[in-house]
């Protein structure tokens, strides 16, 4: 009995909710952590508009483009709008909860208020992933397009503060090889040859070579001082920013429409349907911005109202831009050109005018800055909601008296992007990023479904169209499987394999929706976002799924070793 008694006592704490009305309550009376100073509301829907463009258009327009070009040719623009199409229904979802709960913590607090306390704590451990890594990625990004506009320049910042040093030295060790089978020095490809030159004029302690990425702590100090100052010159200089950026995606659209040749989209899809798919993470990589808009829901003048309109224009706005892009690149130059980390600039140098891209190059550098400042300002703002909750200490939620902002969170966010970004691998950190993004937006899509079931639900000024789906998931989930087997005979035969592992799981996820859906009359759109992101989570790799279950295995120790005893859910 007594052992009994603690299991039912332990599983009522980890799935304990909080109210809706007391998380409103709380907001209403400047809920902070009795330090003194509360956030400022300051911004309008367009300077939402400006934050989510800002996060979705940087690096997936200026490199990873050209990638998703050259794996699915001209047909890439199916992937945009696939990807658009998934994201905009966790958009809605989004918008729904951000609406009824317009308080800073993103699906985090959206997660507590629909799952209970144990699922949000694990997708406030899994946002911290998402944006730790996501930045550094974006800070690595900024110093490789940084230290090509400088060279361009004539200054050349010396290798060995550019790279990282497993990057350096596995190119020194593959040039090394390839030197001493005959090959010349200046013959080797100038990013090999960077690698090579990083790595043996690198200064040398102790028997180690000191290699580092310097310019890329250079800004994420620079972007911690501008969000450590203030919300609104946060927005000012992302304003500024967007502004750079649309104008020059502006000129590479209209100019490059005078170079298309029509005959570069034929074919349309030159390696078919899973050639397309092979952008899948970088294509999605991009399309994050409404999440880190969701987090400065307690410094909007009117979050109800502005936030669900900023998240839908931004998406449309940029899915709009992507596609234009997608078939400019594909129109001047073959899609078997473009494999390369500045393709805008690339279609430019090829027709010989190396003006328009160094402009490109500099729009680089501003994009990738304004990525790095949304994402910078999302971070230290969900370990405030977890602070304020007790599952983090106070001082992660004290708010600097003069500047209004979260300041203890917001460097500690400096100084866990920035010391990585000097050492690590880009390769090593964007893979997990997708993966807890995808992740967030199921949990949202899903708990979407969970609030229509709530009793005393507050009026929210924005709701997700009512569609019942009893009848159409279950009819969809059934075709899907014939299908399968009737164009794919062999598939079922191979999923009981490890590297299936993912695929098992999304099948068993929408055959309990489809059950669920027409037991309970479930919304169509949030089921359908929960379906979308879900198989998208589902082609990532098996190895990128343990790593992501072994991250969230670690919160839950420390879930378990101070969250649990220290909730205010405990008072």
């Amino acid at each position: 009995m007594f052992g009994k008694h603690i299991k039912h006592t332990m599983y009522k704490k980890v799935l304990r909710k909080k109210s809706i009305s007391k998380i409103l309550a709380d907001a209403e009376a400047g809920y902070d952590d009795g330090h003194g100073g509360s956030l400022k509301k300051v911004l309008g829907v367009k300077d939402l508009t400006a934050f989510g463009i800002a996060a979705i258009i940087g690096a997936g327009v200026f490199s990873s483009i050209g990638k998703a070009c050259f794996d699915g040719g001209p047909g890439v623009v199916f992937l945009y709008l696939f990807t658009a199409v998934a994201c905009g229904f966790a958009a809605l979802c989004y918008a729904e909860f951000a609406s009824t709960v317009p308080v800073s913590g993103s699906a985090y607090t959206y997660s507590y208020v629909a799952f209970g306390e144990i699922f949000a704590w694990m997708i406030g451990w899994d946002l911290l992933m998402e944006y730790s890594i996501g930045n550094i990625a974006v800070a690595i990004s900024w110093s490789d397009y940084f230290t090509r506009l400088t060279a361009g320049f004539g200054f050349k910042i010396p290798e060995w503060l550019t790279m990282d040093y497993s990057s350096a030295k596995a190119g020194f060790q593959e040039a090394s090889a390839l030197i001493a089978s005959g090959t010349s020095q200046t013959a080797l490809e100038s990013g090999l040859l960077d690698k090579f030159l990083a790595f043996s004029t690198a200064p040398i302690i102790g028997g180690f070579h000191i290699i580092m990425d310097l310019p890329a702590l250079f800004i994420v100090v620079i972007i911690t001082a501008v969000v450590f100052i203030g919300i609104k010159e946060s927005r000012t200089a992302t304003n500024y920013m967007v502004g750079f950026k649309l104008l020059i995606i502006f000129l590479v659209i209209v100019l490059g429409g005078f170079y298309i040749n029509p005959d570069n989209w034929t074919p349309f899809s030159p390696n078919g349907f899973t050639g397309i798919l092979k952008g899948v993470s970088a294509v999605f990589f991009a399309y994050i911005g409404f999440d880190a808009i969701s987090t400065t829901a307690e410094e909007c003048k009117d979050p109800q109202r502005d936030l669900p309109r900023a998240m839908i224009y931004s998406l449309i706005i940029c899915t709009i831009l992507y596609v234009l892009l997608a078939l400019v690149l594909t129109g001047v130059l073959n899609y078997k050109m473009l494999n390369v980390g500045d393709p805008l600039a690339l279609i430019f140098d090829e027709r010989g005018l190396k003006w328009v891209a160094i402009i490109i190059s500099v729009s680089a550098v501003v994009a990738t800055a304004s990525v790095l400042l949304v994402f910078q300002m999302g971070q230290p703002r969900i370990w405030m909601s977890m602070s304020r909750d007790g599952l983090l200490p106070k001082i992660f939620s004290s708010i600097h008296k003069k500047y209004g902002t979260p300041w203890f969170s917001t460097l500690l966010t400096g100084f866990v992007v920035g010391i990585p970004a000097l050492f690590l691998n880009l390769d090593v950190v964007i893979s997990l990023t997708s993966i807890g993004t995808l992740f967030a937006f199921v949990l949202v899509s899903a708990g979407v479904l969970v609030l229509n079931q709530l009793k005393n639900k507050p009026e929210s000024k924005f709701k997700v169209p009512y569609i019942n789906g009893k009848y159409i998931v279950p009819i969809l989930v059934i075709g899907c499987f014939v299908a399968i087997q009737y164009y794919l005979p062999d598939y079922y035969g191979s999923i009981l394999t490890l590297e299936f592992f993912p695929m098992v799981l999304f099948f068993i996820a929408i055959i309990i929706i489809a059950v669920l859906t027409y037991l309970k009359n479930f919304s169509l759109i949030p089921v359908l976002g929960f379906t979308s992101c879900f198989y998208l989570m589902a082609q990532e790799s098996h190895t990128n799924w343990f790593r992501f279950l072994i991250w969230l295995a670690i919160g839950l120790v420390i879930y378990f070793l101070y969250g649990i005893r220290k909730s205010k859910l405990n008072i």
